[in-house]
């Protein structure tokens, strides 16, 4: 229980740093939502109107408790450009980010772990140095460089998948393609070197003295107890596509919350900022809350170290 609440209230700290820094950055930055929505022609007594009804004329840190005050509320204050209720609208592009955000965890985590067993297993031989040099290529590759030769290649010449869009399941497959393929050249060297550290444990030699077949001391064995450091990795990851699918969405017109930060913060659309900003900082906290639990699912020695600390 203590374990849990110390989690819980650096991760409530955590929220409320981001989000403040957030609001009051995105005051600093140039630019006028009013102007944006109007534009630059239009008379000054429309721009001064709508700047009342929007709560702009206030002083600054009237917005801010204004701001907090939409979110006790539960609509986390009305979009500017939408003219909709901030938490409606995050709720109705949340699960598209899941969507592709588990898609692409999917296709790193398988990727990324075969590579580094396989790695792992012919440590120092040509299979191996060429596994590392794919991965990384693999993790140098911008996603803006990776996609438009994947729309070019499966997309516009083969005609096997859509250019964008998400109107069905093959529209998933190259922007989780590109984001999982990305990422899986990072996890598959912290799996190899998670794997090395527990093929050199005595267990491994023990089992092996048992007569057991190579593979089953891999994957039963030594991948099991390797998992700590890859659920620190899945975390991170998982945390980091929530929070950074912002240009692929836009590349592939995903209709995630990624594609909907990205015109907000064109629009100066402040409240939806804040209200995306904030949803991905508590997403980002619970995510690291559950890999917390799953260590000592995973290895009961983080608990004993806990206890002990």
């Amino acid at each position: 229980m203590r374990f849990g609440l110390k989690r819980i209230l650096a991760g409530l700290f955590v929220i409320l740093g981001v989000t403040t820094l957030v609001f009051f950055m995105l005051h600093v930055v140039p630019g006028d939502p009013v102007e944006t929505m109007l534009g630059d022609s239009a008379a000054k007594a429309d721009q001064e109107e709508i700047r009342r009804s929007l709560g702009l004329h206030l002083p600054l840190l009237s917005q801010y408790g204004l701001f907090w005050r939409h979110l006790v509320d539960g609509t986390w204050g009305q979009s500017f450009s939408h003219r909709l209720p901030v938490l409606q609208l995050i709720l109705e592009r949340f699960p598209w980010t899941v969507l592709l955000a588990a898609m692409s965890l999917a296709v790193s985590a398988f990727v990324g772990t075969l590579a580094g067993v396989v790695a792992a297993w012919r440590a120092g031989r040509s299979l191996d140095s060429v596994v590392r040099v794919l991965s990384l290529l693999g993790n140098g590759v911008p996603i803006f460089v990776i996609a438009p030769i994947a729309v070019l290649v499966f997309a516009i010449q083969l005609r096997w998948l859509p250019v964008s869009g998400s109107g069905s399941l093959s529209h998933l497959i190259l922007p989780s393609a590109c984001l999982g393929v990305g990422l899986s050249g990072y996890f598959a060297r912290v799996v190899r070197t998670s794997v090395l550290e527990e093929l050199s444990e005595d267990y491994v030699r023990t089992a092996r003295a048992k007569g057991l077949a190579e593979h089953t001391v891999l994957l039963r064995h030594t991948l099991r107890n390797a998992m700590v450091p890859l659920l620190t990795v899945l975390g991170n990851m998982a945390g980091g596509l929530l929070a950074g699918a912002v240009l692929t969405e836009t590349l592939f017109d995903w209709p995630g919350l990624g594609r909907l930060f990205y015109t907000a913060f064109q629009a100066r659309d402040y409240p939806l900022v804040q209200g995306i900003v904030l949803w991905i900082s508590a997403s980002y906290v619970l995510i690291h809350l559950g890999v917390d639990v799953l260590y000592q699912w995973a290895d009961p020695r983080v608990r004993m170290d806990e206890e002990s600390a």
